[in-house]
Protein backbone atom coordinates (compact mmCIF):
# COMPACT_ATOMS: atom_id res chain seq x y z
CA UNK A 1 0.00 0.00 0.00
CA UNK A 2 1.24 3.46 -0.88
CA UNK A 3 0.52 6.03 1.80
CA UNK A 4 1.22 9.66 2.31
CA UNK A 5 -0.15 10.84 -1.03
CA UNK A 6 -1.42 14.36 -0.67
CA UNK A 7 -5.19 14.65 -1.01
CA UNK A 8 -6.16 16.92 -3.89
CA UNK A 9 -9.28 18.53 -5.27
CA UNK A 10 -10.68 15.77 -7.47
CA UNK A 11 -11.62 16.64 -11.05
CA UNK A 12 -12.61 14.84 -14.24
CA UNK A 13 -9.25 15.58 -15.85
CA UNK A 14 -7.45 14.24 -12.80
CA UNK A 15 -9.29 10.93 -13.04
CA UNK A 16 -8.61 10.74 -16.78
CA UNK A 17 -4.91 11.18 -16.08
CA UNK A 18 -4.96 7.67 -14.54
CA UNK A 19 -7.74 5.84 -16.38
CA UNK A 20 -9.55 6.34 -19.69
CA UNK A 21 -13.20 6.80 -20.57
CA UNK A 22 -13.08 3.26 -21.99
CA UNK A 23 -11.92 1.95 -18.59
CA UNK A 24 -14.88 3.65 -16.92
CA UNK A 25 -17.44 2.29 -19.38
CA UNK A 26 -15.84 -1.15 -19.21
CA UNK A 27 -15.99 -1.20 -15.41
CA UNK A 28 -19.59 -0.08 -15.02
CA UNK A 29 -21.36 -1.58 -18.06
CA UNK A 30 -23.44 -4.55 -16.81
CA UNK A 31 -23.09 -6.29 -20.18
CA UNK A 32 -19.37 -7.05 -20.43
CA UNK A 33 -19.70 -8.20 -24.05
CA UNK A 34 -20.32 -4.70 -25.39
CA UNK A 35 -18.03 -3.32 -28.08
CA UNK A 36 -17.15 0.18 -29.16
CA UNK A 37 -19.38 1.48 -31.98
CA UNK A 38 -21.66 -1.58 -31.85
CA UNK A 39 -25.30 -1.22 -30.82
CA UNK A 40 -26.05 -3.30 -27.72
CA UNK A 41 -28.84 -3.77 -25.17
CA UNK A 42 -29.43 -0.75 -22.99
CA UNK A 43 -28.40 -1.05 -19.32
CA UNK A 44 -31.25 1.31 -18.43
CA UNK A 45 -34.13 -1.06 -19.20
CA UNK A 46 -35.10 -4.62 -20.06
CA UNK A 47 -35.42 -4.64 -23.86
CA UNK A 48 -35.55 -7.03 -26.79
CA UNK A 49 -33.98 -4.85 -29.46
CA UNK A 50 -30.57 -3.21 -28.92
CA UNK A 51 -30.86 0.57 -28.70
CA UNK A 52 -27.68 1.64 -26.91
CA UNK A 53 -24.24 2.49 -28.26
CA UNK A 54 -20.88 3.66 -26.91
CA UNK A 55 -18.62 5.29 -29.46
CA UNK A 56 -15.93 7.93 -29.92
CA UNK A 57 -16.62 11.60 -30.34
CA UNK A 58 -14.11 13.10 -32.77
CA UNK A 59 -10.90 11.56 -34.07
CA UNK A 60 -9.65 9.15 -31.41
CA UNK A 61 -11.80 11.11 -29.02
CA UNK A 62 -13.46 10.49 -25.71
CA UNK A 63 -16.13 7.83 -25.67
CA UNK A 64 -19.74 8.88 -25.27
CA UNK A 65 -22.97 6.91 -24.99
CA UNK A 66 -26.36 7.38 -26.64
CA UNK A 67 -29.59 5.56 -25.87
CA UNK A 68 -31.72 5.74 -29.02
CA UNK A 69 -34.86 4.66 -27.19
CA UNK A 70 -34.57 7.61 -24.79
CA UNK A 71 -32.35 10.31 -26.24
CA UNK A 72 -32.26 12.16 -22.90
CA UNK A 73 -29.85 9.38 -21.92
CA UNK A 74 -26.56 10.44 -23.49
CA UNK A 75 -23.21 11.87 -22.48
CA UNK A 76 -19.69 10.93 -21.49
CA UNK A 77 -18.52 8.18 -19.15
CA UNK A 78 -19.10 10.35 -16.07
CA UNK A 79 -22.69 11.10 -17.10
CA UNK A 80 -23.15 7.36 -17.69
CA UNK A 81 -22.08 6.51 -14.13
CA UNK A 82 -24.31 9.27 -12.76
CA UNK A 83 -27.40 8.05 -14.62
CA UNK A 84 -26.73 4.35 -14.10
CA UNK A 85 -26.34 4.71 -10.33
CA UNK A 86 -28.77 7.62 -9.89
CA UNK A 87 -26.14 9.84 -8.29
CA UNK A 88 -27.34 13.37 -7.54
CA UNK A 89 -24.16 15.43 -7.67
CA UNK A 90 -21.25 15.46 -10.07
CA UNK A 91 -18.80 15.49 -7.17
CA UNK A 92 -20.29 12.25 -5.88
CA UNK A 93 -19.75 10.71 -9.33
CA UNK A 94 -16.07 11.64 -9.19
CA UNK A 95 -15.78 10.28 -5.66
CA UNK A 96 -17.41 6.97 -6.65
CA UNK A 97 -15.08 6.43 -9.60
CA UNK A 98 -12.10 7.41 -7.46
CA UNK A 99 -13.13 4.92 -4.77
CA UNK A 100 -14.13 2.05 -7.09
CA UNK A 101 -10.86 2.21 -9.02
CA UNK A 102 -8.84 2.97 -5.87
CA UNK A 103 -7.19 5.99 -7.47
CA UNK A 104 -6.52 7.56 -4.09
CA UNK A 105 -7.15 11.20 -5.02
CA UNK A 106 -9.78 11.79 -2.35
CA UNK A 107 -8.15 9.74 0.39
CA UNK A 108 -4.45 10.27 -0.15
CA UNK A 109 -4.05 6.47 0.06
CA UNK A 110 -4.03 3.92 -2.75
CA UNK A 111 -3.10 0.30 -3.38
CA UNK A 112 -2.86 1.13 -7.08
CA UNK A 113 -5.48 -1.55 -7.70
CA UNK A 114 -6.63 0.45 -10.72
CA UNK A 115 -3.48 -0.64 -12.55
CA UNK A 116 -4.46 -4.28 -12.06
CA UNK A 117 -8.00 -3.53 -13.27
CA UNK A 118 -7.00 -1.85 -16.51
CA UNK A 119 -4.33 -4.47 -17.27
CA UNK A 120 -6.91 -7.28 -17.08
CA UNK A 121 -8.24 -6.63 -20.60
CA UNK A 122 -7.03 -5.43 -23.98
CA UNK A 123 -8.17 -1.98 -24.95
CA UNK A 124 -9.47 -1.56 -28.49
CA UNK A 125 -7.90 0.88 -30.88
CA UNK A 126 -10.51 3.60 -30.68
CA UNK A 127 -10.69 5.49 -33.95
CA UNK A 128 -13.66 7.53 -35.04
CA UNK A 129 -15.22 5.93 -38.09
CA UNK A 130 -17.58 8.10 -40.06
CA UNK A 131 -18.97 5.12 -41.90
CA UNK A 132 -19.08 1.34 -41.62
CA UNK A 133 -18.64 -0.19 -45.04
CA UNK A 134 -20.94 -3.19 -45.52
CA UNK A 135 -20.91 -5.46 -48.56
CA UNK A 136 -23.13 -8.48 -49.16
CA UNK A 137 -23.49 -11.32 -51.61
CA UNK A 138 -27.13 -11.88 -52.43
CA UNK A 139 -28.75 -15.09 -53.60
CA UNK A 140 -32.16 -16.49 -54.51
CA UNK A 141 -34.47 -17.01 -51.56
CA UNK A 142 -34.39 -20.55 -50.22
CA UNK A 143 -37.52 -22.55 -49.47
CA UNK A 144 -36.89 -22.09 -45.75
CA UNK A 145 -36.55 -18.33 -46.14
CA UNK A 146 -39.74 -18.03 -48.17
CA UNK A 147 -41.54 -20.14 -45.58
CA UNK A 148 -40.37 -17.74 -42.86
CA UNK A 149 -41.75 -14.71 -44.70
CA UNK A 150 -44.93 -16.53 -45.70
CA UNK A 151 -45.78 -16.60 -41.98
CA UNK A 152 -46.07 -12.82 -42.29
CA UNK A 153 -48.06 -12.88 -45.56
CA UNK A 154 -45.07 -11.87 -47.70
CA UNK A 155 -44.19 -13.46 -51.04
CA UNK A 156 -41.19 -12.95 -53.33
CA UNK A 157 -42.71 -9.87 -54.95
CA UNK A 158 -43.38 -8.29 -51.56
CA UNK A 159 -39.78 -8.90 -50.52
CA UNK A 160 -38.48 -7.44 -53.78
CA UNK A 161 -40.72 -4.37 -53.50
CA UNK A 162 -39.51 -3.74 -49.95
CA UNK A 163 -35.79 -4.22 -50.70
CA UNK A 164 -35.46 -7.38 -48.63
CA UNK A 165 -32.74 -9.74 -49.88
CA UNK A 166 -31.51 -13.22 -49.15
CA UNK A 167 -27.78 -13.02 -48.48
CA UNK A 168 -25.06 -15.65 -48.50
CA UNK A 169 -22.11 -13.57 -47.26
CA UNK A 170 -21.62 -10.34 -45.30
CA UNK A 171 -18.48 -8.18 -45.15
CA UNK A 172 -17.88 -5.36 -42.67
CA UNK A 173 -15.07 -2.99 -43.67
CA UNK A 174 -13.94 -5.71 -46.13
CA UNK A 175 -13.71 -8.41 -43.45
CA UNK A 176 -16.09 -11.32 -43.74
CA UNK A 177 -18.49 -11.85 -40.84
CA UNK A 178 -18.85 -15.52 -40.03
CA UNK A 179 -22.51 -16.55 -39.94
CA UNK A 180 -23.46 -20.24 -39.57
CA UNK A 181 -24.71 -21.68 -42.86
CA UNK A 182 -27.95 -22.87 -41.25
CA UNK A 183 -28.81 -19.47 -39.78
CA UNK A 184 -31.45 -17.37 -41.52
CA UNK A 185 -30.12 -13.97 -42.53
CA UNK A 186 -31.64 -11.21 -44.63
CA UNK A 187 -30.43 -7.87 -45.89
CA UNK A 188 -32.53 -4.72 -45.75
CA UNK A 189 -31.28 -2.19 -48.30
CA UNK A 190 -31.75 1.54 -47.72
CA UNK A 191 -30.19 3.84 -50.35
CA UNK A 192 -26.98 1.82 -50.57
CA UNK A 193 -26.79 1.06 -46.85
CA UNK A 194 -27.43 -2.36 -45.33
CA UNK A 195 -29.16 -3.56 -42.21
CA UNK A 196 -28.62 -7.28 -41.64
CA UNK A 197 -31.52 -9.08 -39.98
CA UNK A 198 -30.85 -12.44 -38.32
CA UNK A 199 -34.25 -13.34 -36.82
CA UNK A 200 -33.10 -16.33 -34.77
CA UNK A 201 -29.74 -15.01 -33.61
CA UNK A 202 -29.24 -13.90 -30.01
CA UNK A 203 -30.24 -10.34 -29.23
CA UNK A 204 -26.70 -8.96 -29.45
CA UNK A 205 -26.27 -10.00 -33.10
CA UNK A 206 -29.84 -9.92 -34.36
CA UNK A 207 -29.32 -6.62 -36.22
CA UNK A 208 -25.58 -6.75 -36.83
CA UNK A 209 -24.01 -5.29 -38.85
CA UNK A 210 -25.95 -2.16 -39.68
CA UNK A 211 -24.93 1.12 -41.30
CA UNK A 212 -28.43 2.41 -42.01
CA UNK A 213 -28.99 5.95 -40.67
CA UNK A 214 -31.13 5.88 -37.55
CA UNK A 215 -33.60 8.30 -39.17
CA UNK A 216 -34.15 6.19 -42.33
CA UNK A 217 -37.81 5.30 -42.85
CA UNK A 218 -39.88 2.83 -44.81
CA UNK A 219 -42.92 3.99 -46.76
CA UNK A 220 -42.49 7.72 -46.24
CA UNK A 221 -43.31 8.35 -49.91
CA UNK A 222 -46.71 6.67 -49.37
CA UNK A 223 -47.69 9.37 -46.89
CA UNK A 224 -48.92 11.92 -49.41
CA UNK A 225 -52.01 14.09 -48.90
CA UNK A 226 -53.68 11.32 -46.89
CA UNK A 227 -56.15 11.26 -44.02
CA UNK A 228 -54.22 9.02 -41.61
CA UNK A 229 -50.53 8.21 -41.40
CA UNK A 230 -49.96 4.95 -39.52
CA UNK A 231 -46.40 4.86 -38.12
CA UNK A 232 -44.84 1.57 -37.00
CA UNK A 233 -41.41 0.73 -35.57
CA UNK A 234 -39.98 -1.91 -37.90
CA UNK A 235 -39.83 -2.95 -41.52
CA UNK A 236 -41.60 -6.24 -40.77
CA UNK A 237 -44.51 -4.50 -39.04
CA UNK A 238 -44.64 -2.06 -41.94
CA UNK A 239 -44.79 -4.87 -44.51
CA UNK A 240 -47.59 -6.64 -42.62
CA UNK A 241 -49.64 -3.49 -42.07
CA UNK A 242 -49.35 -2.54 -45.76
CA UNK A 243 -51.59 -5.54 -46.43
CA UNK A 244 -54.34 -3.81 -44.48
CA UNK A 245 -53.68 -0.09 -44.34
CA UNK A 246 -52.75 1.98 -47.41
CA UNK A 247 -50.73 4.75 -45.78
CA UNK A 248 -48.17 3.15 -43.48
CA UNK A 249 -44.60 4.15 -42.75
CA UNK A 250 -42.01 2.87 -40.29
CA UNK A 251 -39.04 4.12 -38.30
CA UNK A 252 -36.00 2.03 -37.34
CA UNK A 253 -36.94 1.39 -33.70
CA UNK A 254 -38.99 2.80 -30.84
CA UNK A 255 -36.59 5.60 -29.90
CA UNK A 256 -37.36 9.28 -30.28
CA UNK A 257 -33.99 9.64 -32.02
CA UNK A 258 -35.42 7.84 -35.07
CA UNK A 259 -37.60 10.82 -35.90
CA UNK A 260 -35.81 13.58 -37.77
CA UNK A 261 -37.48 16.98 -37.66
CA UNK A 262 -37.61 16.92 -41.46
CA UNK A 263 -39.52 13.62 -41.54
CA UNK A 264 -41.85 14.71 -38.75
CA UNK A 265 -42.71 17.88 -40.64
CA UNK A 266 -43.29 15.91 -43.85
CA UNK A 267 -45.73 13.55 -42.10
CA UNK A 268 -47.58 16.43 -40.45
CA UNK A 269 -47.82 18.31 -43.74
CA UNK A 270 -49.12 15.28 -45.65
CA UNK A 271 -51.66 13.75 -43.27
CA UNK A 272 -54.63 14.97 -41.28
CA UNK A 273 -54.11 12.46 -38.46
CA UNK A 274 -51.03 10.58 -37.29
CA UNK A 275 -51.20 7.31 -35.36
CA UNK A 276 -48.07 5.91 -33.75
CA UNK A 277 -47.97 2.16 -33.22
CA UNK A 278 -45.14 0.65 -31.19
CA UNK A 279 -45.00 -2.59 -29.21
CA UNK A 280 -47.53 -3.12 -26.44
CA UNK A 281 -44.95 -4.01 -23.78
CA UNK A 282 -43.90 -1.54 -21.09
CA UNK A 283 -41.11 0.05 -23.11
CA UNK A 284 -43.27 0.37 -26.22
CA UNK A 285 -46.13 2.01 -24.36
CA UNK A 286 -43.80 4.38 -22.52
CA UNK A 287 -42.13 5.50 -25.74
CA UNK A 288 -45.49 5.81 -27.51
CA UNK A 289 -46.76 8.19 -24.84
CA UNK A 290 -43.55 10.22 -24.84
CA UNK A 291 -43.44 10.68 -28.63
CA UNK A 292 -47.16 11.29 -29.08
CA UNK A 293 -47.05 13.95 -26.38
CA UNK A 294 -44.10 15.60 -28.09
CA UNK A 295 -45.55 15.70 -31.61
CA UNK A 296 -49.30 15.65 -31.02
CA UNK A 297 -49.82 12.18 -32.49
CA UNK A 298 -52.32 9.58 -31.38
CA UNK A 299 -51.19 6.06 -30.63
CA UNK A 300 -52.64 2.58 -31.07
CA UNK A 301 -50.66 -0.46 -29.96
CA UNK A 302 -51.42 -4.17 -30.23
CA UNK A 303 -54.01 -5.09 -27.55
CA UNK A 304 -52.21 -5.97 -24.33
CA UNK A 305 -54.27 -9.14 -23.91
CA UNK A 306 -51.95 -10.81 -26.42
CA UNK A 307 -48.87 -10.25 -24.25
CA UNK A 308 -49.63 -13.51 -22.44
CA UNK A 309 -49.06 -15.26 -25.80
CA UNK A 310 -45.74 -13.48 -26.28
CA UNK A 311 -47.29 -11.18 -28.91
CA UNK A 312 -46.65 -7.45 -28.72
CA UNK A 313 -46.33 -6.31 -32.34
CA UNK A 314 -48.44 -6.46 -35.50
CA UNK A 315 -46.20 -8.89 -37.34
CA UNK A 316 -46.44 -11.55 -34.65
CA UNK A 317 -50.17 -10.95 -34.23
CA UNK A 318 -50.64 -11.58 -37.96
CA UNK A 319 -48.46 -14.68 -37.80
CA UNK A 320 -50.47 -16.25 -34.96
CA UNK A 321 -54.00 -14.95 -35.53
CA UNK A 322 -54.07 -13.71 -39.13
CA UNK A 323 -54.62 -10.38 -40.85
CA UNK A 324 -58.39 -10.40 -40.36
CA UNK A 325 -58.18 -9.91 -36.61
CA UNK A 326 -55.97 -6.84 -37.11
CA UNK A 327 -58.35 -5.42 -39.68
CA UNK A 328 -61.32 -5.89 -37.35
CA UNK A 329 -59.46 -4.29 -34.47
CA UNK A 330 -58.57 -1.20 -36.51
CA UNK A 331 -62.18 -0.89 -37.71
CA UNK A 332 -63.43 -1.09 -34.11
CA UNK A 333 -60.94 1.66 -33.20
CA UNK A 334 -62.29 3.79 -36.10
CA UNK A 335 -58.82 3.85 -37.64
CA UNK A 336 -59.78 1.79 -40.67
CA UNK A 337 -63.08 2.12 -42.51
Amino acid sequence: MIKGTKMVHITKDLILSKISSYDIFRFYMPNKDWQVDVVTLSPFRDEKHPSFIIGPKGEGGTLIFIDFADTSLKGDAFAFVQKLHNIHTYRDVLLKIDKDFDLGFSTGTTTKNYEKIIRSYNKPNIVKKDYSFIQVKTRKFTTEELSYWNNYYQDVEDLKNNNVFSISEVYLNKKRIVIPDNELRFGYLYDGNWKIYRPFSDRKWKWMPNNVPITAMDGLKDIKDCHTAFITKSKKDYMVMKKIFPTVCAVQNEGAGCFSEENIQYILDNSEKQILSFDSDEVGVKNSISITNKYGFEYCNVPRKYLSEGINDWADLAKVHGLKIIEEYLINKSILK
